[in-house]
């Protein structure tokens, strides 16, 4: 048995076969980047945003579809693939045009789409947009949601540009479609603690996020974060801390949420740290084995929805 529900294992149980998301490179922005709610966009992302094994934004989203998948049956023997719309804010764009978007991401070897962007960028008529082309194709549609932290200080100081009450927000929105969604988190922000990973957990199982997706923070060159760093003046937690964040985290959430990633990889060229200078695979598989080691499962510890406290309490005062 796995320790936590693992992403991979869900899609071949749905489709048979593995699957395999391709990234689509689009020239977007956000909105905290531009001045519409913020300017600089987040302390940590780039002016390459964010992503791996990304095509060139000047290739048609069709010709990016096609040689990627070229590329991949060969290299990871996938048989079906997720067009994944990555980079910065892919709900932040005139209508029209991503109406057109999403009308070259239909492949015979798709699955469905994944769109990635910021809980202030949703809306109902992108929602209506992706539910015509979800219909029409009859293939899933997955949003993807930034929200890296339920602790809303934080979310301030890294300058994301939302609080938490635009996720709740926006997850609502996309709830009332019969979308999935996947909810994005970095367990290892410098102003969180233990206390707010665990949170962050709980509420993902009570919102019922149908996946997470765990990033470690990256340090990008020519960031805010990135010129704290160079300075000296950013304190970054160790990697046993992360792991055991990451092991914590897991095990507070509910064992129905298919877990995306638990720790990802960065091109070099961009960053000035990533992953404590240590293999993605290698960190994985120690979060793995520890939890093996000592019995953990993901949501052995979710023992706190549909009013269990109150059901003990209740057992406790029937033994009277």
């Amino acid at each position: 048995m796995e320790v936590y529900y693992k992403y991979s294992t869900y899609l071949k149980e749905k489709y048979g076969d593995k699957v395999y998301k391709i990234p689509i490179h689009l020239p977007v922005t956000c909105p905290n980047r531009d001045g519409a709610v913020a300017y600089g966009g987040c302390t940590f992302c780039g002016d390459v945003g964010a992503g791996y094994e990304m095509r060139s934004s000047k290739e048609s989203v069709a010709k990016q579809l096609e040689k990627n998948i070229e590329k991949i049956k060969n290299k990871y023997k996938a048989r079906y693939f997720i067009p994944y719309l990555q980079n910065y804010s892919n709900t932040y764009m005139p209508l029209d045009t991503f109406k057109k978007v999403l009308g070259e991401l239909n492949h015979p070897d798709s699955v469905g789409i994944s769109v990635s962007t910021r809980p202030d960028c949703i809306n109902k008529a992108y929602l209506d947009a992706l539910h015509e082309w979800g219909t029409t194709y009859k293939k899933e549609v997955c949003i993807e949601l930034g929200l890296q932290t339920i602790n809303y200080h934080t979310l301030k100081i890294i300058n994301r540009g939302h609080s938490l009450a635009e996720y709740l927000d926006a997850m609502m929105q996309i709830k009332a479609y019969p979308f999935t969604l996947c909810t994005h988190i970095i367990v290892d922000l410098p102003w969180d603690t233990m206390e707010d990973v665990i949170e962050t957990a709980k509420c993902m199982s009570a919102l019922k996020s149908d996946y997470v997706k765990l990033h470690a923070l990256y340090i990008v060159k020519n960031t805010v974060l990135g010129a704290a760093y160079e300075k000296g003046e950013l304190e970054l937690i160790d990697l046993e801390s992360y792991k055991e964040r990451v092991i914590t985290f897991l095990r507070y959430l509910s064992p129905d949420i298919v877990v995306q990633r638990i720790i990802g990889r960065a091109p070099e060229e961009h960053t000035l740290y990533a992953n404590w200078n240590t293999s993605w695979w290698k960190i994985h598989d120690d979060i793995v084995a520890t939890m093996e080691k000592h019995g953990y499962k993901q949501g052995d510890l979710c023992n706190y929805l549909n009013g269990k406290a109150l059901k003990r309490f209740n057992s406790c005062l029937s033994l009277e």
